[in-house]
């Protein structure tokens, strides 16, 4: 196998034990370009079908295009999607936009939904693949085995996590405590309603993953390329936060050409996030609480 094929055959597997082992399993689904390689990788693994429910936390404050694609696929592939958002911050105007900092605002809107959505403490709404219709959920199950689409190269405090990861009773996350991954070898066996944390794709690279849509032909939201305006994004959030990068790439095969060429290689892959350039070390403070 090339080194592509066995990293896929790897997530497989990992996706594969994850579902053995976590019976209350889900898989967080933020529309960007991770996460759907994983949600193809799941389709693979499980033959076409998607065996646990996709978790999309909607802060309200999404690139609008963002909101239709996952609609689309939501409803072409089937899939059994759970939007989660903290509506009550929304409704007292306790974001970014309304004057929050935003570190505040990412712990209300991403942090908190996310932490309440998983433990079923909030109203989520659910698609009905079947039906095409939305429905409300209140008081439902937990989820304590979550699948996130996060790698290792992407940003620092990333790099700290195992594949299958431990977090506290309230989703809360300790690097230092983290059981050893030695030679492939996971730790599965938490106690009861542990809240886990798999990452399937920690391996993997920015350029895997343009490698791998290449390769595959997944269809990718479009921000991701060019439409003739000098630009696109590389990394996808909330549009008052996250800004595109210049660059003429219109297709994947020209993003790996880009990042192949060294065109990127003092500028990090979330430099377009302000998110992280606020206070230093926003993003993993943000994590320890429970976010991606």
């Amino acid at each position: 196998m090339n080194h592509l094929e066995k990293l896929e055959a790897q997530s497989v597997y990992i996706l594969r034990e994850a579902y053995r082992n976590f019976p209350n399993l889900a898989m967080l689904w933020s529309i960007g370009k991770d996460s759907t390689v994983l949600l193809w990788l799941t389709r693979k693994a499980f033959f076409g079908h998607v065996p646990y429910p996709l978790v999309h936390i909607d802060t309200a404050f999404k690139i609008p295009e963002m909101i239709r694609y996952r609609d689309e696929i939501a409803k072409e592939w089937n899939l059994n999607l759970v939007v989660g958002q903290n509506k009550e911050a929304l409704a007292r105007g306790e974001t970014y936009v309304d004057g929050l900092d935003r570190l505040s605002c990412c712990k209300k809107l991403k942090s908190d939904a996310l932490k309440h959505t998983l433990d079923g403490t909030w109203a989520r709404r659910k698609y009905n693949p079947h039906l095409g219709t939305w429905e409300e959920e209140k008081n439902g199950e937990a989820y304590t085995g979550v699948i996130v689409g996060v790698r290792a190269d992407e940003e620092g405090s990333r790099s700290k996590e195992r594949v299958f990861s431990a977090r506290d009773e309230k989703s809360e996350w300790d690097a230092s405590t983290q059981p050893p991954e030695l030679w492939n070898q996971y730790k599965t066996d938490f106690a009861p309603q542990t809240h886990v944390r798999i990452h399937p794709l920690l391996e993997w690279t920015e350029l895997n993953i343009w490698e791998y849509i290449e390769q595959e032909k997944i269809p990718i939201i479009s921000l991701y390329f060019n439409n003739g305006s000098g630009k696109r994004y590389r990394s996808l959030g909330c549009f008052p936060c996250t800004a595109p990068v210049d660059s003429e790439a219109q297709n994947p095969a020209e993003i790996i050409t880009e990042l192949t060429s060294g065109k990127f290689k003092d500028i990090a892959e979330r430099s377009g996030r302000a998110q992280d350039k606020e206070g230093g070390g926003t993003l993993e403070a943000l994590r320890k609480e429970g976010y991606m």
